[in-house]
């Protein structure tokens, strides 16, 4: 089992800069792919990029693709989201999950963290 406590949310002028942070508690962190999702105010949860076990793939929705890059530090167990050239469409709660399943984190991961509200200002 596995525990994640999101960090790092605030508020951002258009075309700023963030770094989210996931920490997980847990031995068997590297055991688990982990991805990124928000959910902005009357929308869905969306899926925003997910990591490998061992990082040495991810993967990202076309919205952010170019702009976030995703990656993570087993050896501290934190997963980290850095959002570049924020816009006022990404302002949403942001949530990391994880899955033993690299398929799975992006549609059924097991366990979720809190969140962390990102507001971008035009």
């Amino acid at each position: 089992q596995v525990q994640l406590v999101e960090s790092g949310g605030g508020y951002v002028q258009v075309g700023g800069s963030l770094r989210l942070s996931c920490a997980a508690s847990g031995r068997t962190f590297s055991s688990y792919a982990v991805g990124w999702f928000r959910q902005a105010p009357g929308k869905e949860r969306e899926f925003v990029a997910h990591i490998s076990r061992n990082g040495d793939s991810t993967f990202y929705a076309n919205s952010v693709k170019g702009r976030f890059t995703i990656s993570r530090d087993n050896a501290k167990s934190m997963v980290y989201l850095h959002m570049n050239n924020l816009k006022p469409e990404d302002t949403a709660v942001y949530y990391c999950a994880a899955s033993n399943s690299i398929i799975l984190v992006r549609t059924r991961p097991d366990y979720w963290g809190q969140g962390t509200q990102v507001t971008v200002s035009s």
